[in-house]
């Protein structure tokens, strides 16, 4: 609804009349050319003046009288006659202006404005200053439920309204170069169709993390750690996606995969138990029919055809498949496909947290793509926006949605050998056919010329922010009415926060600069902050980050290893008791007869600033180790000969007597292990 300062601004400008053809007034020039779109307008600056200049800019309105109308025309050019400025001479200069439409007097008296031209301009007309209340009537959509959503920047005392339910009824874009305010804009377009609709429910593609601070009270946030999106609502080449990381499927396994998923959605429906064999008969389940199975099935059922005699060709195929699929479930990045909820039917549960239907007065949810990894993000894409057609669909228009795309330009490149075939004709039926069943699209990108151009030719309503690319501004150009073509003559050089707007939702293209947002709702990058303390920087915690890249997630098991620490202890020590006694007494035996000679053990304080050891377990060792090594060995004998009896007077010990030859120990070896292999 239009606010009360717009009306009053209309009603304050129906005084503002044009006194004579005083400079000072509104009276800026004469039309001196004119054809079907455009017309000249000459002026005159007097002495130097530049008091009438100032009242012309580019991109500015203003309207010629012609009889009882007023044409209006926005201006896109000027120039002096001469190329040069006098300082006390009459400078004569020309504006080009393009006609935009007509401000007519209707049969009940009241002034309407309206995009046709009834009558044209002659030459001589008088070109003036436009009315405040002329600004009102041709920027006014006549509707009662228009949204405040800036104010013009020719008249910023006049709002800029757009109509909603046009705006979402045959989708919308925003484009721009980064750093422009598209993110703001989202956020302020977003808040007022939730306020305009109170049913509408809001999906946020959210490729960099930066909604989740726009909508504190209205969006929940999904990421990797709270998404459960079960591997069996993907149909099978989305499936294929994650399996292959991205790289085109072989054919061969990609066949196999079509066989063998819908007799794993068999078994899971209790057709038989375990693994089940191949069903000649028809049903209707599919490799896309997205009921829930278990992976386990699926690997068994690859397992069977492997030990199976026929197919000798397929098995090098079936085993690579089943390396990529265990490959893809150990992967801790994909836990949010291959958890351990996905064994049931859970469907209901995530359409209800994703799609937020009822929603408990959140409407909105940002879906977080930055922690999902890059080869399966156009496959989570297509499954969100082929779901939210399907529910529109199945619904029969009962559940109005909106799927807002942010950086457009990676799921539906203008290259069509680009990109995820999936992904894209599902953005491409939403744009298509959603309006049919209340599904609404929202295209943001920074790249409008890198965006098919049939997804933005369904976009109807277009908000240009600035483009510095020329390539991206032709698109724009050929997006807007042949009317208003000039109306992007100056897109590339518009302040920040700052666009034209045109299509459905406006009723002439229109240049205007969107309401500030508070700073606490403005979107941001998680964890990006404006001012670093230089006294107390913050705290990186380095063992987090590399955790988070390589992605290692588990359970606590940190009182595990405690007790399994102390139970390996108490056995070492154990074990050491037992060896110790047991040398101890085989150390008689060993002829030691004179007493061994104690070795002070190993302490930390023996070398200067040495570090105490970490494992106790370590030290005893080095203890018992050195003890074991200051032993004495009995006197050494001279080896009696394989054969030959010991001298006499001295009895063979147990070392020289048990101890076998050298020949005697080799006819003992098997000759496997004499012989060196190379």
């Amino acid at each position: 609804m239009l606010n009360n300062e717009l009306h009053s601004s209309i009603r304050a400008g129906e005084q503002d009349r044009r006194d004579g053809l005083k400079p000072g007034n509104r009276f800026l020039g004469r039309v001196v050319a004119c054809n079907g779109s455009r017309a000249s307008i000459a002026a005159i600056a007097e002495n130097g003046e530049t008091s009438l200049t100032e009242l012309w800019s580019v991109g500015r309105l203003i309207s010629i009288s012609v009889g009882r109308n007023r044409v209006v025309a926005l201006v896109y050019s000027m120039q002096t006659a001469s190329s040069e400025w006098g300082e006390e001479a009459n400078n004569i200069f020309r504006i080009e202006v393009e006609l935009m439409g007509e401000v007519h007097v209707g049969p009940d008296g009241r002034e309407t404005f309206s995009a046709g031209i009834s009558q044209y301009p002659y030459l001589g007309a008088i070109a003036h200053r436009i009315r405040a209340a002329d600004l009102g009537r041709i920027y006014d959509s006549g509707r009662n439920d228009s949204c405040i959503i800036g104010k013009l920047t020719q008249d910023e005392s006049l709002d800029a309204t757009i109509h909603v339910p046009s705006m979402l009824a045959k989708h919308f874009a925003i484009v721009g170069t980064t750093g422009v305010g598209k993110s703001t804009a989202v956020t302020l377009l977003l808040n007022k169709a939730i306020a305009a609709d109170p049913k509408l429910r809001v999906l946020i593609l959210d490729p960099h993390n930066e909604f989740a601070a726009a909508f504190p009270d209205l969006a929940v946030v999904i990421d990797t750690d709270t998404l459960d999106l079960p591997f069996w609502l993907f149909r099978l080449e989305e499936f294929a996606e994650v399996i292959f990381r991205g790289r085109p499927a072989p054919p061969d396994e990609l066949d196999m995969l079509r066989d063998i998923i819908p007799e794993a959605k068999k078994a899971f429906r209790g057709g038989e138990p375990g693994v089940v064999r191949r069903q000649t008969e028809k049903s209707s389940i599919t490799a896309d029919t997205p009921v829930p199975y278990r992976i386990a099935d699926l690997l068994a059922l690859i397992d069977e055809r492997i030990g199976r005699l026929e197919g000798r060709n397929d098995k090098p195929h079936l085993r690579s498949l089943k390396v990529k699929i265990a490959s893809a479930i150990n992967d801790p990045r994909y836990h949010f496909m291959f958890s351990s909820n996905t064994i049931t039917d859970t469907i209901q549960d995530t359409i209800a947290r994703v799609f937020r239907i009822p929603g408990d007065s959140r409407p909105i949810a940002t879906f977080q793509l930055a922690g999902i990894p890059s080869e399966v993000v156009n496959s989570v894409a297509s499954v969100l926006c082929r779901m939210a057609f399907e529910i529109g669909l199945w619904s029969n228009g009962g559940i109005h949605m909106l799927v807002v795309c942010e950086e457009a330009h990676r799921y539906v490149p203008a290259d069509p050998t680009l990109g995820f075939l999936p992904t894209r004709q599902a953005i491409a039926r939403i744009a298509k056919e959603g309006r049919k069943y209340g599904v609404s699209l929202g295209i943001i990108t920074q790249r409008p010329g890198e965006l098919d151009p049939t997804i933005l030719s369904q976009c109807s309503t277009v908000f240009a922010m600035r483009l510095a690319n020329d390539r991206d501004q032709e698109i724009i150009r050929s997006a807007i009415p042949n009317s208003s073509t000039s109306t992007t003559s100056f897109i590339s050089s518009i302040g920040n926060g700052e666009a034209i707007a045109f299509g459905e939702a406006v009723a002439v293209p229109m240049r205007m600069r969107f309401s500030r947002i508070a700073e606490e709702r403005l979107p941001r990058a998680h964890g990006i902050t404006d001012r670093i303390d230089e006294d107390h920087p913050p705290t990186i915690d380095l063992r987090a980050i590399v955790s988070r890249m390589r992605a290692i997630t588990g359970p606590d098991i940190s009182s595990f290893q405690q007790s399994y620490m102390a139970a390996q202890t108490a056995s070492e020590e154990q074990r050491w008791e037992t060896e110790l006694g047991a040398a101890a007494e085989t150390a008689p035996q060993r002829g030691v007869s004179e007493p061994v000679q104690e070795v002070e053990p190993y302490r930390p304080d023996m070398l200067p600033r040495a570090a105490p050891p970490a494992n106790p377990e370590l030290e005893r060792f080095n203890q018992i180790r050195q003890q074991l090594l200051s032993e004495k060995p009995a006197p050494e004998q001279p080896t009696p000969r394989y054969g030959s009896a010991p001298p006499a007077g001295q009895t063979p010990s147990p070392a020289t007597s048990d101890r076998p030859s050298l020949r005697e120990s080799l006819l003992k070896r098997p000759l496997g292990s004499i012989i060196r292999k190379p």
